[in-house]
């Protein structure tokens, strides 16, 4: 919990903090993310081969590491939700929120009473497998990030009713796909992309609600940063690694 607190205080004082994607199944390359100084480790269920036996060695990995693990859920169902969090996830990105409604029910799947309807068990990692006092472990439980992915032009005009649903910590703009559905693939730093993003940063600083983005070069962090996000994503640890190797070689080569 001393991880998650410091990443909240971060926040809570307008510092940016930073973390990768991660699609590895290795914990040792999340080891090795915590221990480079990176604040958190997105642990990728959506678009890596990551399954639920392995994702509890990839926390362990975060944990040992001092880095704090977040998990992409596969989808918004409740049983992706609670298992991530049972697993001792300090937080959950959700892809591909389309409504307020839809955000309602992630944040009612991720919390206990009073603040959700999350399925309790307390024989889970999370829990030391019931070691931890029942009412200690409800009331921490309760911290985890819930963090919401916004991803497609047709999610813009709801995006007041999204930001203003009570649970919701920090609200993610997944560039890729957003850009796909302005009519420009690809295209991050188009300017259409650019304006887009910009203009979510915005409302939802106006929101009271943190922005996260996902960037893969400095420019684009500078940017996002400048602009005042706080959440950066950047890069994948493949490509991390990819981007390394290729210095390498052609270094020894050349």
């Amino acid at each position: 919990m001393k991880t998650l607190r410091t990443f909240k205080e971060k926040l809570s004082k307008g510092e940016p903090v930073y973390g990768p994607f991660m699609k590895t199944g290795d914990a040792a390359f999340v080891e090795c993310a915590g221990h480079a100084g990176f604040d958190f480790a997105i642990l990728d269920m959506e678009h890596g081969p990551v399954d639920f036996f392995n994702l509890q060695n990839l926390i362990r990995g975060a944990e040992a590491s001092g880095i704090l693990p977040i998990v992409r859920t596969y989808d918004s169902s409740e049983t992706a939700i609670s298992k991530a969090l049972d697993l001792g996830a300090k937080g959950i990105q959700v892809p591909q929120i389309q409504s307020a409604e839809e955000a309602k029910e992630v944040v009612k799947a991720a919390k206990y009473f009073p603040k959700g309807e999350r399925g309790v068990c307390r024989f889970v990692r999370a829990a030391n497998y019931s070691s931890t006092p029942r009412n200690d472990y409800f009331e921490s439980a309760n911290e985890a990030l819930v963090i919401l992915q916004v991803e497609g032009k047709q999610v813009l005009n709801r995006l007041d009713s999204i930001l203003a649903v009570e649970g919701l910590d920090i609200l993610f703009v997944g560039p890729y796909d957003l850009s796909q559905s302005l009519g420009v693939p690809g295209q991050v730093s188009h300017p259409t992309v650019i304006e887009a993003i910009k203009s979510i940063t915005e409302q939802a600083k106006k929101a009271g609600v943190v922005i996260g983005v996902f960037c893969d070069t400095f420019e684009s962090a500078a940017l996002w940063r400048k602009a005042g996000i706080q959440y950066l994503s950047y890069s994948v640890d493949v490509g991390i690694f990819t981007d390394a190797c290729a210095t390498i070689v052609n270094k020894l080569k050349n």
